[in-house]
């Protein structure tokens, strides 16, 4: 018998973390919740937490990493009936005010870990779900966070795609949550340098997984939580993106002056 299993990438803190404690508790059919993350310490603590987690504690961005997880694949061939993408980094700056190494490790662990975690995990994936994090700020360019913006529609637009392309094989669901009440919310400065107009989004971390576990059993393209951040992805198909960008830059130039 194949050992059914979930992959959680990011699951040291945050809404990685969320996912494994309630996969654990939601999904009993799951044997092993192999939590992927470089903070071994972190991991631990979540270990003692959920008795079924099993710790790979490395780095994303390094091809190493991956060889090294391919390998356990390809010996246990286990099924993996959820696949979290979680892993993800975040600098809230202006681009020519950003160092050249952040906008790299920003697109390597957003869009490349993600993909050739993806990759990989798929012959193991039949009949599974996988749960892509992108953002709302996937929806429209967003001045002040361009490069995190462009990183998250990449993955809204490549869950859309793979979800066709594996239609009848396994469910991907795209998850876009607004602001959320984790560490990598602090790691941008937390809610003083947010722009205005974000700061009614900010949603916990337990509402926002416990709502893409659920989109997700349902098969749902998109996972989007709360009311506001639907009105948003409303406002952002029917308004031209100029307009919207002229907004949130105001916005964000409104706090900076503060």
């Amino acid at each position: 018998m194949r050992k059914n299993i979930a992959i959680v990438t990011g699951a040291s803190c945050g809404m990685g973390r969320e996912f494994v404690r309630q996969l654990a508790k939601k999904e009993p059919c799951i044997e092993e919740i192999w939590a992927v993350a470089r903070n071994r310490t972190a991991l631990e603590a979540l270990q003692r937490e959920v008795s079924s987690v099993r710790i790979f504690s490395t780095d994303m961005t390094k091809q190493a990493s991956f060889d090294s997880l391919k390998l356990v694949l390809e010996k246990e061939k286990p099924h993996i009936s959820w696949l979290v993408c979680s892993a993800g980094a975040g600098t809230q700056k202006e681009v020519a005010k950003t160092e050249c190494r952040d906008l790299e490790n920003m697109i390597q662990l957003n869009c490349t870990a993600l993909t050739l975690m993806t990759r990989l995990c798929l012959p193991y994936c039949r009949n599974g779900q996988i749960l892509l994090l992108a953002s709302g700020a996937a929806f429209v360019p967003q001045p002040g966070f361009a490069v995190y913006a462009a990183s998250k529609a990449y993955v809204l637009s490549f869950a859309r795609a793979l979800r066709r392309e594996l239609k009848g094989q396994v469910r991907v669901t795209a998850v876009c949550p607004g602001p959320v009440d984790t560490p990598f919310l602090d790691k941008m400065g937390g809610r003083e340098h947010m722009p205005a107009f974000k700061k009614p989004f900010i949603a916990s971390p337990h509402s926002v997984v416990r709502k893409a576990i659920k989109d997700g059993k349902k098969g749902r393209e998109l996972s989007v939580y709360g009311i506001s951040m639907r009105v948003t992805q409303i406002f952002c198909k029917l308004l031209p993106h100029r307009i919207m960008i002229n907004i949130m830059y105001k916005s964000k130039r409104g706090v900076d002056r503060a």
